[in-house]
Formats: C-alpha cells, sequence, structure tokens
C-alpha cells in the first residue's frame, strides 16, 4: 500500500494518523517532547537520530500542528519545540506504546524504563490508562516521572556520546 501523502486520499482515521506520526523516529521525537526535552540538540541527543532527521519530523510535525516552535536565542536564531494541543492530546497514545512495550518487549528481570507517580493519590500509577491505586484516569500533568536506574544511565551515555560527537566535528 502506498503512503498516504495527501489526507484527502483516505477517510481512515488510523491511515491519517500513521501519516503524521507513523514512523520510528517521530514517535522518538514526540517522547523526548512529552518528556519535557524542546531543544534541537537535546532531541537528537537522545533519539539518535541525524539531524536531518530530527530536522524533517520537527518540520512535518510543526507543518501539522502538532508542534509549535518558539524562539528562545536570537544570535544565533535558536527554537524551541513546544506540543501543541492536538499534540498533547497524543498523550493516551504514547502510554499506550509504552505499555504495550513493557508487557510485551521488557527483557526478563528488567525494570520498567519509567515509573510515573500519580500526583492525585500519591502512589505509583502504572501502565495505564488508568491509575492502578485509585482508577483516575491518567492525565500527562498530573504525573511525575521516575526513571529506573538503567534507563538513566542510558540516557546519561546517549548524552556523552552525543557531545562527544559534537566536540570532535
Amino acid at each position: 500500500m502506498a503512503r498516504i501523502s495527501d489526507l484527502t486520499q483516505t477517510q481512515c482515521p488510523v491511515a491519517r494518523a500513521e501519516s503524521v506520526v507513523g514512523d520510528s523516529w517521530t514517535v522518538l521525537v514526540l517522547r523526548e517532547l512529552f518528556f519535557g526535552n524542546h531543544r534541537f540538540d537535546e532531541i537528537q541527543a537522545l533519539t539518535g537520530a541525524t539531524p536531518q532527521m530530527v530536522a524533517t519530523r520537527l518540520k512535518k510535525l510543526e507543518t501539522n500542528g502538532v508542534v509549535e516552535r518558539r524562539t528562545y536565542s536570537l544570535r544565533p536564531v535558536r527554537y524551541e519545540y513546544h506540543l501543541t494541543k492536538k499534540g498533547a492530546d497524543l498523550f493516551q497514545v504514547m502510554m499506550a506504546l509504552r505499555a504495550w512495550g513493557e508487557k510485551w518487549l521488557r527483557v526478563e528481570g528488567e525494570d520498567r524504563s519509567i515509573e510515573y507517580v500519580h500526583a492525585d493519590c500519591g502512589h505509583l500509577a502504572g501502565l495505564g490508562p488508568l491509575c492502578d491505586h485509585c482508577g483516575e484516569l491518567l492525565k500527562r500533568e498530573d504525573l511525575s516521572p521516575q526513571w529506573s536506574p538503567g534507563s538513566t544511565a542510558e540516557r546519561a551515555a546517549q548524552r556523552a556520546a552525543f557531545r562527544e560527537s559534537r566536540s570532535r566535528a
């Protein structure tokens, strides 16, 4: 099946959504935006994507109203990328991908990569979409992340490798 480049080519909402967010690099860019990483270099470092890959995905997300650019430096001009309301509405999709990955793809004996504390009840939220403790629908603004030691180390190594590659360039 050919990729849908024009949303009017189909009425299928799954195909339309896939045409905007349906590749692994885009999902990883969105993951970093949900984790509060808004700067290009940070997104690149933590996704492992090339600058061209990140730029292409951010531009597509911006064109589709999922992210917006905000200037944070004028000399040189630099931007941060923030989720719009439309982008923030992808939260449950990202949580569903996380839950599926934790359930079916985690290596035996490995901790969950990230746990969330639900502010409303103060307990670990579980995999969602409802809090394991209080049963409330999980909302992004009500969750505080707690990274596993393995994930913390992995993300630190990604940042260090990125800085090292930049210093050699």
